[in-house]
């Protein structure tokens, strides 16, 4: 019921469905279940977008920033770090999964066993999205300003072709950052560092 067939399409672009009836959260679960090969979200207004595989250059630098935030969240204790695997249903009704993610401990012992199972209705409080080779650009930056709406204290959006960062913060503009060095956390995941030589020469 939940299948899709992509043969054919272009395995750089986006797909984009508009369903006949919104799929609720426990249907749109199951839809991604169905199709764990491809990486899923939902839109606010319950169109779904289906978004191409990583190429190895994008795979390589998002598996580094896991590697880093993972490492920090567990030497610091106060949350953990997540992957792109994991989606987060927003209060906006729209199902995301940033290419990294943390979450407080106490924002996650307040979902029960059974939340824990499926995409979770919380925001994480800090969030970085990658810019890749099929991505768009205008999109991603819609999307870094949706995760702040929707409650997280801290979004970066990386491009490691153009070497940019954008900072994006609760009620004021993103702050664009050239070729930085690193990134320094704050708020939510203060002491965590970025180092983004690692991202850029990998």
């Amino acid at each position: 019921m939940w299948t899709m067939d992509l043969h054919g399409v272009d395995a750089n672009s986006t797909v984009r469905i508009d369903p006949e009836r919104r799929l609720s959260p426990e249907e749109f679960f199951a839809f991604c279940q169905a199709n764990e090969g491809w990486r899923i979200e939902q839109t606010a207004d319950g169109e779904i977008e289906i978004m191409p595989p990583a190429g190895i250059d994008s795979g390589d630098e998002n598996a580094e920033i896991i590697a880093q935030l993972r490492v920090w969240a567990k030497r610091d204790g106060r949350g953990a770090g997540f992957d792109s695997n994991t989606g987060f249903v927003l209060p906006n009704g729209a199902t995301r999964s940033p290419d990294a993610a943390w979450v407080s401990r106490e924002a996650r012992e307040r979902l029960s066993p059974e939340e824990r199972k499926v995409f979770p209705r919380l925001c994480p409080e800090f969030v970085i999205e990658l810019v890749s080779p099929s991505d768009s650009l205008p999109r991603l930056k819609r999307k870094m300003r949706e995760w702040i709406e929707n409650g997280a204290q801290l979004a970066w959006l990386i491009d490691p072709r153009s070497r940019t960062a954008w900072i994006y913060r609760p009620n004021t503009d993103a702050q664009t950052l050239g070729n930085p060095d690193r990134l320094c956390g704050e708020g939510p995941v203060k002491g965590f560092v970025l180092d983004l030589h690692e991202v850029w020469d990998h």
